[in-house]
């Protein structure tokens, strides 16, 4: 029993022992994770069982997840729905690929259309569907499911975007914290950063002032008359608002060696995470996104107008994650993401967006047109003459 599932954890580098092994059998034995009320299991729940039995280092936690996703074949956590979907539906067999004038041809739902009809989905699908335009299956033209094409859909099943195209995805996933001790490659970004810093004089007269001591002791016939002066600390503010997971998984590392830069060369650093667009609440632990969370109105009402904004993410989302409350492809949100976005550059007038996408795709996304809009045509692209000139802005 689950042997297989064992034998993937191993494989995945895992400090798995038999011990271990025999506890989680011993659980599911005892009926520690059972049916629901309407006979289905939860893969929910003895998601968190096996990682609970199995897994002793939270360090883990991001293999766990990958192997527990490639042995289920993306059933991972559901979230925000109330119905589990059977696996066969979601059985992988092909991928659909289409020319753009084919892709041309589908048309897409609007947003009230696409969630009543998923709705109706649910009450008449009885069986596995595979290529066809309707039915929550795979390989077809649905709006619902994998492995497909649609220019407007719910992704279901599916263990990573294809397409970018969904406005909702079905499955929770758990996301990483960027590394902010990546140093490779970060010189040359410290530097750019460096615009930013302001010195002032603070605390107590503790450093030589070698000018003006050279002055006042000539100016006392040679007698020596020490002048000191503060030490000069860096006191610009920052607070670092950052996307996580999703497209953003694309620019992992060129992100991790901003963070690290700006966590060394800002005193007053705060940063916070947010997927795709910044909602009600954010958070600064990722594996507990969803238990610690931060309200984005306490943030506002934390930091005052001195702390300088900046937004680092793709942008790259449907526009209804932008503009629709319940847009999120998380959750739902009751007020739309535009609406937070007005709020923080309201709060914080000298903010900046640096985008990790190439400069020349942003035409060609209708999110980044929507979010260049919202932020006052202040998105700079993460390279190095980028970030100088959004570095020069946050210092007007």
């Amino acid at each position: 029993m689950l042997i297989d599932f064992f034998y993937t954890l191993r494989s995945a580098k895992l400090p798995v022992s038999v011990k271990e092994y025999l506890v989680l059998l011993e659980a599911v034995k005892e009926g520690v994770v059972g049916p629901e009320s309407d006979g289905a299991y939860s893969m929910d729940d003895f998601y968190f069982l096996s990682r609970t039995a199995l897994v002793k280092d939270e360090k883990h936690y991001d293999k766990f997840d990958r192997a527990f996703s490639a042995y289920f074949k993306g059933v991972e956590m559901l979230a925000d729905f109330t119905k589990d979907i059977p696996l066969e539906w979601l059985r992988k067999n092909l991928e659909l690929e289409l020319s753009p004038e084919e892709r041309a041809k589908i048309e897409k739902m609007g947003w009230d259309e696409l969630m009543e009809t998923l709705k109706k989905r649910f009450e008449e699908q009885k069986e596995r569907h595979e290529g066809g335009s309707k039915m929550i299956g795979t390989g077809g033209t649905s709006p619902f499911g994998a492995y497909g094409v649609n220019p407007q859909g719910i992704r279901i099943g599916q263990d990573k975007s294809r397409n970018k195209s969904a406005v909702k995805v079905w499955d929770q996933r758990a996301y990483k914290d960027y590394d902010d001790t990546q140093e490779l490659g970060t010189r040359n970004i410290k530097i750019a950063l460096r615009r930013l810093r302001k010195f002032a004089r603070e605390g107590a007269a503790d450093e030589l002032d070698l000018d003006d001591t050279i002055r006042s002791t000539a100016a006392n016939a040679g007698w020596l008359d020490i002048k000191m002066v503060p030490e000069r600390h860096n006191n610009v503010k920052v607070l670092l608002l950052m996307d996580v997971g999703g497209t953003m998984d694309e620019h992992i590392h060129r992100v991790e060696e901003m963070f690290s830069a700006a966590k060394a060369e800002f005193k007053h650093l705060e940063f916070y995470y947010f997927h795709n667009c910044v909602y009600d609440f954010m958070w600064k632990n990722n594996r507990r996104r969803f238990s610690e969370k931060f309200p984005t109105w306490d943030i506002i009402r934390k930091y005052n107008k001195d702390y300088k904004l900046i937004f680092v993410g793709d942008a790259t989302m449907s526009p209804y994650e932008i503009l629709q409350p319940g847009g999120s492809v998380e959750y739902n949100n009751e007020e739309a993401g535009a609406e937070w976005m007005q709020r923080l550059t309201n709060a914080f007038p000298k903010f900046a967006w640096i985008n990790p996408e190439p400069q020349g795709v942003w035409q060609y996304r209708q999110s980044i047109s929507v979010m260049q809009q919202l932020v006052n045509h202040r998105m700079y692209p993460l390279t190095i003459k980028g970030l100088e000139e959004a570095m020069r802005l946050l210092t007007k």
